[in-house]
C-alpha cells in the first residue's frame, strides 16, 4: 500500500495539479482581505468568527467542492491514457488497494488544503489587527468539519473519474452540482442531504460560539457517514468489475 501511495503521489505531482492546493486558500485570503471585518454587524461577536464567516461563504461553497473534483479527475488521468489501467493492474497490486490508495491520497491532499486555508485565516486576522482571543476549538471544528464533509464527495468524484475517460466530463458534472448548492443551503428540506452543500454546512460559524454547524452536527454527520458509505462502496465495487 505504501508503494502504491508513493506512486500515486508522484503522478499527482507530475500533473502539476498539486499547485491547486493553494488556489482555494488564496481565494479565501483575498476575500478576507477585501472585506472590512470592523464594518460587519455584530460588535459583541468575536472578530475571528466574522472573518471566518466571510471567507467560508465562497471557499466552502464553491472552491472546496470544485477543487476536490479536479484532484479526483487528475488522479485518474494517467490511467486513462495509452492503456494505463492495463499497465497498472498488470503489476502485483489488487484493484481494491489501488482504489483505496487513490482515495486516501485525495483526502490527504484535501486536508493539506484545509490547513493552508487555516493559515489564510491567521493572515487575515493579522492584517486586520484582530485582538480578540482566537477561538481555537471552534475554528478547528470548522476546518476538520469541512474536511470530513468532503469524504462522500471524494468517493463519488473518484468513482465518476474512473468511469469516464474524459477529464472534462467529471469536472462538468461537478460544476453542475456545485452551483445549485447555493440554493440548497437555504433549504431546510434539501440542504442537509445535498452532498455539495455539506462542506459549507460543516464549516459554518454563527454568531453564538456554540453554533458551530449550520445543521445539527449529529444529523449532518449521519448524512455524511451514510452518503460516504454508499458512494465509496459503489465506486469500489464498480472498479472491481470495470473492464480495462
Amino acid at each position: 500500500m505504501i508503494g502504491i501511495l508513493g506512486s500515486e503521489w508522484y503522478k499527482l505531482q507530475k500533473s502539476k495539479a498539486i499547485f491547486l492546493l493553494f488556489a482555494g486558500p488564496i481565494a479565501g485570503l483575498l476575500i478576507g482581505l477585501v472585506v472590512d471585518i470592523n464594518l460587519l454587524p455584530g460588535e459583541a461577536i468575536n472578530k475571528w468568527h466574522l472573518a471566518l464567516l466571510s471567507m467560508n461563504l465562497n471557499y466552502a461553497l464553491l472552491f472546496l467542492p470544485l477543487i476536490t473534483g479536479v484532484f479526483a479527475s487528475m488522479i485518474c488521468r494517467y490511467e486513462h491514457q495509452a492503456g494505463g489501467w492495463k499497465q497498472l493492474l498488470a503489476m502485483p497490486v489488487t484493484r481494491g488497494k489501488v482504489f483505496i490508495a487513490k482515495y486516501l491520497l485525495l483526502v490527504t491532499v484535501i486536508l493539506g488544503m484545509q490547513i493552508l486555508y487555516l493559515g489564510s485565516v491567521f493572515v487575515v486576522g493579522i492584517v486586520h489587527g484582530i485582538t480578540d482571543p482566537f477561538p481555537m476549538v471552534i475554528v478547528w471544528k470548522s476546518i476538520l468539519g469541512g474536511w470530513i464533509a468532503t469524504f462522500p464527495l471524494v468517493a463519488l468524484q473518484l468513482g465518476i473519474s474512473i468511469m469516464w475517460k474524459s477529464f472534462a466530463a467529471p469536472f462538468a458534472v461537478n460544476v453542475c452540482f456545485t452551483l445549485p448548492a447555493i440554493l440548497a443551503i437555504n433549504s431546510d428540506r434539501f440542504g442537509p442531504y445535498y452532498p455539495w452543500a455539506q462542506p459549507f454546512s460543516m464549516m459554518y460559524i454563527g454568531g453564538n460560539t456554540e453554533d458551530v454547524f449550520f445543521i445539527p452536527w449529529d444529523q449532518l454527520l449521519t448524512v455524511v457517514g451514510g452518503s460516504f458509505l454508499i458512494f465509496f462502496i459503489c465506486g469500489y465495487l464498480y472498479f472491481q468489475r470495470k473492464a480495462v
